[in-house]
């Protein structure tokens, strides 16, 4: 999978909002180039939600575990959900699975290396093993995004 089959794929879903920073837009520099996707019907960036899956092309600081500094590696993190991440990995996102996870290994899901305790899930250069469960985990993402905001919608709508 690329960067731009996942793009293509993730927008096929209804109402996703992607961001894709560049320099001149106001966004934070270390953004350049990476991807972000929202669950948002109206077009506009959620202000107090965080997207629910990501693409990075670049280590961030603190998040260098990935080695994304290589030539074409890119990550794709997606906010699975706690049901997603236990099934994926076999344990709970707050328990800690094998220490000798290669959190730069392509091709692998594994715990997000900063957010895998908030149920986040990784893939560096989604490939053969990992790329329909990659798919599959960025529907599922997308599903509790779209709950999440329907709930809140309904919410509002009550104390209206």
């Amino acid at each position: 999978m690329t960067i731009d089959d996942i793009i293509h794929f993730v927008e096929g879903l209804d109402d996703v909002l992607t961001l894709r920073p560049v320099p001149g837009d106001g966004s934070p520099e270390i953004s350049w180039g990476d991807t972000f996707f929202y669950y948002s019907p109206d077009g506009v960036v959620p202000t107090t939600t965080q997207p629910f899956a990501t693409i990075v092309t670049k280590n961030y600081p603190g998040d260098e575990d990935s080695r994304l500094d290589r030539a074409g590696a890119f990550r794709v993190n997606i906010h699975a959900g706690r049901e997603a991440f236990i099934v994926a990995l076999g344990h709970a996102p707050r328990e800690q699975g094998s220490a000798d996870v290669d959190a730069g290994a392509p091709d692998t899901v594994i715990a997000h290396p900063v957010y895998g305790s908030a149920a986040w899930l990784a893939v560096v250069n989604p490939g053969p093993r990992t790329g329909e469960l990659a798919r599959e985990l960025l529907c599922t993402a997308y599903t509790l995004a779209r709950s999440r905001y329907e709930r809140k919608a309904d919410a509002v709508r009550r104390h209206i």
